[in-house]
Formats: structure tokens, C-alpha cells, sequence
């Protein structure tokens, strides 16, 4: 999957030429976002697992599909609130819990003061909701924060690369366990001057598998001697 999906649709175009007009008032305004949510939940949603189940017609049996995982909205306060009620439509069994950002204006970084994700038990699936987007700081904080929540879709990456069943066991922190993990490159590239050319799990792990399966024992010694 690419990093940016650009969802290109007529109705699309037409409702955000409505949130861009400074004529639009704020009735129109809330109206276009629901509706942009609704096809945009469409589209995000495409791959989504379903499980199938018996359904008692009333002439019959057949097959019924309902979503295989636990799916999460998490939408960014308070512009990404108005994204819950359309994305609840299409999933009403979500669980919504919520992040609060704001950007400082003078660093231009976000900043991160409210969080409602519960300290275990993380969904298996999370949508990040936030209509504004500037720098993009905001959505790439709130993808850590669920990243250290724990979402499961790492490791369902992961499985589906490698094609392995890795087990997992959800817990409480081990004594000794740091609380939170965080990888940030923003210093490499102040100091190196060195940005990731891959930014999400699977391309990531794709790679990472790829050189695994290349060099099965890490780097042999001939090559640990050309480095050093």
C-alpha cells in the first residue's frame, strides 16, 4: 500500500470545494464533512477482513459476512470529531477513543495533551480522523501514540509477510519494561542529514524480511570485516 491515497471521485471534488469556500457556512460545512467521511469510509474500509456466519432468511439459510477484527476510530479534537458519526454509520460496533493536538505555532510542531486510549487491550485495526491537514504533524503523532497503544496490525503485517503464525501474548507491563518505545529519525537528519525512504510497517517489514531471507545467519564475518 502507498504511503498517500489520493481518492479521486466527482463527489469528492464537489464536497470539498464546499469545506474551501470561504462562502460555505458552518451548516453547509459540517453537512460536507459527513458526506466526505461516508466516501472516504468507503474507501479506507476496502480491506477490511470479513469472517462468514449462517443467516436465517425467511425462506432459508445463506451465508452473512461481519468484520473479522476489532476496528477503532480515533479521531483527532476536536475537527476529527465531526468524522465519528458518518465512520459509526458503516461500523457501528467501533470503538472510539480519542486524541487531543494542537500545532505550536512558534515551533510549528504538534503537541500532544489529551489521550483517552485505554492502557491495554488495543484494537486490531484504528482509523486516525482528522479533516485538516497542514504539515502533517498531527497524523504522524497520533500513528505513534497507536503504534505504542499496541495496534495488532503490525503484527498481522508482519504474519502476512513472512507467511509465519508469530505468536503474540497481550498482557500487562513486565516489571522492567520501558513504558513507552519511540523511533524518531528527525535527529539522523538534523545531524546526518539521513531520512527513511520507507515510513510505514509493511514496506518496512518487506524489506527487512527480504535481507533475512538474503543473509539468513546476519552479516558473515568477510562482510563484518570490509565494514570495520
Amino acid at each position: 500500500m502507498s504511503e498517500i491515497r489520493i481518492l479521486n471521485h466527482p463527489l469528492v471534488d464537489c464536497h470539498l470545494s464546499v469545506l474551501r469556500s470561504e462562502a460555505t457556512r458552518n451548516a453547509e460545512f459540517r453537512q460536507s464533512v459527513k458526506r466526505l467521511s461516508t466516501l472516504l469510509a468507503y474507501d479506507a474500509t476496502a480491506h477490511l477482513e470479513t469472517e462468514r456466519f449462517d443467516v436465517q432468511t425467511p425462506l432459508t439459510r445463506c451465508d452473512g459476512f461481519r468484520l473479522k477484527k476489532r476496528v477503532g476510530l480515533v479521531p483527532i479534537l476536536r475537527a476529527g470529531v465531526a468524522m465519528v458519526e458518518p465512520m459509526l454509520e458503516l461500523i457501528p460496533t467501533s470503538e472510539v477513543w480519542h486524541l487531543g493536538m494542537y500545532r505550536d505555532e512558534d515551533t510549528a510542531q504538534p503537541v500532544h495533551y489529551y489521550s483517552k486510549l485505554p492502557p491495554s487491550s488495543p484494537v486490531d485495526v484504528a482509523f486516525v480522523l482528522d479533516p485538516m491537514l497542514a504539515t502533517g504533524g498531527s497524523a504522524a503523532m497520533a500513528i505513534e501514540a497507536l503504534q505504542q497503544w499496541g495496534v495488532k496490525q503490525i503484527i498481522e503485517t508482519c504474519r502476512e509477510v513472512t507467511g509465519h503464525e508469530i505468536p503474540a501474548v497481550e498482557g500487562e507491563r513486565r516489571p522492567g519494561d520501558p513504558p513507552e518505545l519511540v523511533a524518531d529519525a528527525s535527529l539522523a537528519k538534523d545531524v546526518l542529514g539521513w531520512e527513511p525512504e520507507y515510513r510505514t510497517p509493511k514496506p518496512i517489514i518487506e524489506t527487512a524480511w527480504a535481507w533475512h531471507q538474503s543473509n539468513p545467519h546476519g552479516y558473515a564475518k568477510d562482510e563484518i570485516a570490509r565494514r570495520q
